[in-house]
């Protein structure tokens, strides 16, 4: 084990997938730095540098910089998927998402099912999603409910560095579209990871924390803060399950059933807006399927259903809490 960032982690998936699958290849704005240009070379490796280093190990035949044009190398990648290649592409902000959303919505997820399973799509496509780091309405949005909307995409939203290498390297292998969401202000978190290369299944929801007071539902980053509202109220003898569910495509629905089975009380938290989100899929979930075990009403820590703001002050507010999370807790807990 080695301490390492959310970046590194990455890196180090990516690095370790192409030196074993010469099919793997990556591109997007900047992951190599150059494009011929003057200065130097891999300068970048995307704008957050998880690809750097890649280049002058692979070359710029399978690390490509491409224009500023989402919708031509989502589609190049789509097409590279379809005929024998992996493509990884990195889709710089989840926000660019509208760009190119026929190439994903009506191809990428369709061919398997249009052609009777006989053509697969090997894609992962990267991308930043969230608030938190003052980059305004248009770089800050959490967008992963338009994705599991889709049915024949894969949705993955890590929530440590140790997930995010395992993860990518599934998904990477994985021979079906692929959205993996990196949360822009987790790329410097810290976390053991092992050296080699290693997976984790799709499907599979990490128990974070366990009590037996309530069950807490959390999504990407909205897991460490939960982490953190839970050993906050085991201070006061209030022992809480935290659920990270790793993918939300497909989505542990057991795990929440069974922790919900055991504790009777649910809190949902999700930075995605509240129409529609995750926490109201769950929510929905539950009410269905395990009504009969809640002793109280769920509750859903989500951020307003407004733009984010780039005020400091009111982004500050947006977002989800710690203490958000505790009252939510506490609330679910009165009878």
């Amino acid at each position: 084990m080695t301490e390492k960032t959310t970046r590194d982690a990455l890196n180090e998936a990516l690095r370790l997938e192409m030196q074993r699958d010469p099919t793997v290849i990556v591109l997007g704005e900047d992951v190599s730095g150059g494009l011929g240009a003057s200065g130097e070379d891999d300068a970048w490796g995307g704008p957050m540098a998880v690809t750097k280093g890649l280049m002058p190990e692979f070359g710029r035949e399978r690390v490509l910089d491409t224009p500023i044009s989402e919708m031509s190398f989502i589609g190049a990648a789509v097409g590279a998927a379809a005929t024998g290649l992996r493509p990884v592409a990195e889709l710089m902000y989840v926000d660019f998402l509208g760009v190119c959303l026929d190439q994903l919505l009506n191809q990428a997820a369709k061919f398997r099912y249009m052609f009777g399973g006989k053509i697969n799509v090997p894609l992962t496509i990267r991308s930043m999603y969230g608030a938190g780091l003052r980059a305004g309405a248009q770089h800050s949005q959490t967008l992963y409910p338009l994705l599991v909307h889709i049915p024949g995409l894969k949705v993955v939203v890590p929530s440590n560095p140790y997930d995010a290498k395992g993860l990518l390297i599934e998904a990477i292998r994985d021979n079906d579209p692929v959205f993996f969401l990196e949360h822009k202000a987790m790329y410097d978190e810290v976390a053991d990871v092992p050296d080699e290369s290693y997976t984790i299944p799709f499907g599979e929801a990490n128990l974070t924390r366990e009590g037996k007071d309530a069950t807490v539902v959390a999504i990407g980053r909205m897991v460490g803060l939960a982490n953190d509202a839970a050993d906050t109220l085991k201070k006061e003898g209030t022992h809480i399950t935290v659920i990270d569910p790793r993918t939300i495509t497909p989505l542990d629905e057991e795990s929440i059933l069974d922790s919900v089975n055991l504790t009777g009380r649910l809190i949902v938290v999700d930075e995605a807006s509240p129409r529609c989100n995750l926490a109201t899929d769950i929510s929905a979930l539950v009410s269905q399927r395990g009504f009969s075990s809640l002793l109280n009403g769920i509750q859903m820590v989500c951020p307003p259903h407004t733009p984010v703001p780039f005020a400091p002050e009111l982004e500050d507010l947006y977002l989800p809490t710690e203490n958000r999370i505790i009252e939510a807790v506490r609330e679910t807990l009165k009878n």
